[in-house]
């Protein structure tokens, strides 16, 4: 039996990130590999990476602190496996992924490993990134204003990023009263969409304007519609239990009585938020003297 010099660092529970590149590096080894792994390339991963970042979002936004190691786990793995295959092709190695983080990082942060002051408000630290991030879009000849937004994000992201790109060159509302009104005008041509192909342009239209109210907001919509998600699911959840309880499932019911357990739902999580709020107020008084 040949034995394996990697072996021992395979196995080793505190191998730290050698292992897992090593690990990887046996999963797509052509003579004694995994077969699903050794099908992969970058088009049939990129769908696993995106759904990976939303579960390290999700354990955040849940403050599922047990689960986050694991999901950023999950995370780091996709960069590794996207290495490999670069690797293999000859592209680039994983070290040279790490090191063109740490050369972007520095290179970005004058203000904390150059010689620039770090005395700067956030504001001003926000604009100096820009203009260093606008500077290497030049240096890839991406001259257009919204050349780089990257088209495989999330639609309702890219918009924020998209809009953001254009209001560094003045093509904005002023404020968010004018973005209500562009609303209302595009929820009126919704209204009058006359096949589906004129509403599902109406709706994204429709869409685009919300995200540009949030951003006028400082609203994070991908944020804001997650919470909402989850307010949905929970409120549902109560549903179902109260369903449950007397031996009756949804489609037993009808949208009368589930949207009056609804109302009940939503009555309990207010009533419940205010008691919070109470409890906070009064461990934050402060003491009065005697």
């Amino acid at each position: 039996m040949t034995s394996d010099p990697n072996g021992d660092l395979i196995h080793a529970s505190r191998g730290g990130m050698p292992r897992l590149l090593e690990i990887m590096r046996r999963l797509r080894d052509p003579q004694t590999g995994c077969p699903w792994d050794l099908e992969q390339d970058f088009a049939t991963i990129a769908p696993y990476t995106i759904e990976e970042a939303y579960e390290v979002a999700d354990a955040i936004e849940r403050e599922a602190w047990g689960e986050l190691k694991g999901e950023l786990g999950d995370l780091l793995f996709q960069s590794v496996f996207h290495a490999q295959m670069a690797e293999e092709r000859g592209l680039f190695s994983f070290d040279e992924v790490a090191d063109t983080m740490s050369d972007k990082m520095v290179a970005r942060h004058p203000h904390v490993f150059g010689d620039e002051s770090n005395e700067k408000s956030p504001e001003q630290q926000v604009a100096d990134w820009e203009k260093i991030k606008a500077a290497e879009r030049a240096a890839k000849a991406e001259k257009g204003v919204l050349d780089g937004v990257a088209m495989g994000l999330p639609a309702l992201l890219r918009a924020v990023k998209l809009q953001n790109r254009a209001a560094r060159v003045g093509f904005d509302w002023p404020s968010t009263d004018e973005v209500i009104d562009k609303l209302i005008e595009e929820t009126q041509e919704l209204r009058e969409a006359t096949d589906p192909d004129h509403a599902e342009e109406e709706f994204g239209d429709l869409l685009f304007v919300m995200a540009n109210l949030a951003r006028h907001m400082k609203i994070d919509p991908e944020q804001a519609l997650r919470r909402a998600n989850a307010k949905f699911t929970r409120r549902f959840k109560s549903i179902e239990a109260a369903l449950e309880a007397q031996g009756k499932r949804p489609e037993d019911s009808d949208l009368a009585e589930m949207d009056a357990l609804w109302d009940e739902a939503k009555a309990a999580e207010k009533a419940e938020k205010a008691a919070r709020a109470r409890a906070h107020a009064t461990q934050t008084q402060p003491e009065r003297n005697s």
